[in-house]
């Protein structure tokens, strides 16, 4: 699942810091039901993803905030990955035609990654897709106007089917004691969720959705908490369900958190809007394995995407590690250079990896190029030229 980190926000953060200039809080930008708590526990920076607040930071560097997700557990203020809820007669209709992968086999209770494709067989997005129904579905989305692209496709359909946001807010439960924490509160049931699975698990007398998954390389789940009818203030039972996995998370060490650029960078996790755009196809984003040659629906994008598959493509997305000081979190693209100094590509995600004891980064390579193991420059913002390497994805342990 891709939510939007780096990049534009990163730039106007740099900004917006070295002017003084703070961001106008308005209704515009959407609270969550746990903004209360994030602000209570230091948050130290936000992002708006999608209209809605998502916590940057906290007390811990980006390196201790690693460690600590690498070895305990942490709550993370997710709800800015908001819900496309696609519902009616021709709802499993309509979710086929918008991805390549095939959804024949999907069976109610399951999550499936899926590219979303342009006309031109460009990512609009990669979210995750949950089978509520044979008539029910919610794509999870990160930073990207699905809701308005699936409307504007059933309306030219003519399709029966209902599309809307749901009042869902997410609360990812990450690490490797997120199932002890998880089975304190809900019970054994946890334990027979499996990765991208979900169930349906009592929480005060709703019924709330919980998911095997998470935007890291840890074990972990997903809360979609959905404001039950009984609950006007969503407030009011977002802290309680905070409240209740806090105090539960003591003994395992809990601490608030967010999603890791040092994790995503080393499991290879793409930032939408940051390490690929509506200007890259799947195949160059290793996504070929969702989008089979022999596919026999229609979706968006079909007939460019075999076209591209047939003349093939001319980059692919790769993990580079490279020697000097420690980098801090990628600003700006850094160049990738050829030992002969040609330009083959940008790190659009990069930072220093304390587990490598090395700089890594992601990036789009040449095909000339972007054979494992393939010595390379770096080339850093102050103009300096580093020693790299390509590697495969996600990185080597």
């Amino acid at each position: 699942m891709a939510i939007q980190f780096g990049g534009l926000n990163n730039i106007l953060k740099k900004i917006f810091m070295s002017k003084n200039i703070k961001l106008n809080m308005s209704r515009r930008i959407r609270r969550t039901p746990y903004t209360n708590r994030v602000e209570e526990h230091g948050v130290s920076d936000f992002t708006v993803v999608n209209h809605m607040l998502l916590p940057k930071g906290f007390k811990n560097s980006v390196e201790e905030d690693y460690w600590h997700l690498s070895k305990d557990v942490q709550i993370w203020d997710v709800s800015c990955q908001r819900q496309v809820q696609i519902s009616g007669p021709d709802a499993a209709k309509l979710v086929q035609k918008l991805t390549p992968r095939s959804l024949q086999n999907m069976e109610t209770g399951k999550c499936f990654y899926i590219p979303m494709l342009n006309e031109n067989g460009g990512m609009i997005n990669d979210p995750v897709l949950l089978k509520l129904d044979d008539d029910m579905f919610w794509i999870s989305i990160a930073d990207s106007d699905i809701l308005l692209w699936a409307k504007g496709y059933a309306l030219g359909l003519n399709l029966n089917v209902q599309i809307e946001e749901p009042d869902v807010y997410p609360l990812a439960i990450q690490g490797p004691k997120s199932e002890d924490l998880m089975v304190s509160i809900f019970g054994e049931e946890i334990r027979k969720i499996k990765f991208f699975n979900y169930r349906v698990l009592d929480f005060e007398g709703t019924k709330q959705i919980i998911a095997r998954s998470g935007y890291s390389k840890q074990d972990g789940f997903e809360i979609y908490f959905k404001v039950h009818e009984n609950y006007f203030d969503k407030i009011e039972m977002g802290e309680k369900l905070w409240d209740t996995i806090w105090d539960a998370g003591k003994i395992f060490n809990i601490s608030p958190g967010c999603p890791n650029l040092i994790d995503r960078i080393e499991c290879g996790l793409m930032s939408y809007g940051n390490d690929f755009t509506g200007e890259n196809n799947p195949f160059e984003c290793n996504l070929d394995k969702y989008c089979p040659s022999d596919a026999s629906h229609e979706y968006i994008g079909k007939t460019a995407l075999s076209k591209i598959q047939n003349e093939g493509i001319k980059q692919r997305m790769r993990g580079i590690i490279f020697d000097g000081d420690p980098c801090p979190a990628t600003s700006q693209p850094l160049k990738v250079l050829s030992k002969e100094n040609k330009k083959i590509g940008q790190i659009t995600s990069g930072i220093f990896s304390p587990r490598i004891k090395k700089n890594i980064g992601l990036s789009m390579i040449l095909k000339d190029h972007w054979e494992i193991g393939k010595n390379v420059f770096v080339e850093t913002l102050n103009g300096d030229k580093r020693n790299g390497t390509i590697t495969s994805l996600p990185f080597p342990n």
